[in-house]
């Protein structure tokens, strides 16, 4: 008899989290080209931006396979000016060991759905150019790509290129939005 895959759950983060988060972060700043972080992060720095988008009712989610955190994902506001408070950036981290298993088919639809939730319009990303499964996914779940930003990150000695990807939440731009706005702003 086969063994059968151990199912994926996507749920809210929790400070317990918190080292899973971490470690799998740590690995793409060292070795990744999408991510380069000059100092290490600590668990307050982790803690402290998961407080943050909370306050603004911005989702952070976490995938959990077999009891472990093999991913997680968040949202943070695309710009703070008001006229952008409809439109927000992610990012999405998956596991090194779990990489093209299913995590991120599972996190980022949840993301997605959360966001178009909570009265934004529009979701923006930025991918490494190399990186082709997180294209080929941010595609599936229908993000376009809307332009390369050439020569914008110089890591591990080369230049890298960034391209920037857009979906539209719920009914997108179609209709004006409705009041109040979403929270982003918060002190």
């Amino acid at each position: 008899m086969l063994d059968q895959p151990v199912a994926i759950t996507v749920r809210p983060s929790s400070e317990m989290d918190v080292p899973a988060m971490l470690a799998i972060y740590t690995y793409y700043a060292q070795f990744g080209l999408g991510d380069y972080q000059a100092e290490p992060l600590r668990p307050d720095d982790i803690k402290r931006r998961r407080k943050a988008m909370l306050n603004r009712r911005l989702p952070h989610l976490v995938a959990e396979q077999a009891g472990l955190v093999v991913g997680y994902a968040y949202a943070v506001p695309f710009l703070k000016r008001p006229a952008y408070r409809y439109a927000v950036k992610h990012s999405i981290y998956v596991h090194k060991d779990h990489v093209r298993s299913g995590v991120g088919r599972r996190l980022l639809p949840v993301l997605i759905d959360a966001c178009a939730q909570a009265g934004f319009r529009q979701m923006v990303c930025y991918i490494d150019s190399v990186n082709a499964a997180s294209l080929r996914l941010h595609e599936s779940v229908g993000f376009e790509r809307s332009g390369v930003l050439r020569s914008v990150g110089f890591k591990f000695g080369h230049w890298t290129d960034t391209v920037l990807m857009q979906r539209a939440l719920g009914p997108g731009g179609a209709t004006p939005p409705s009041d109040p706005a979403p929270e982003i702003e918060k002190s």
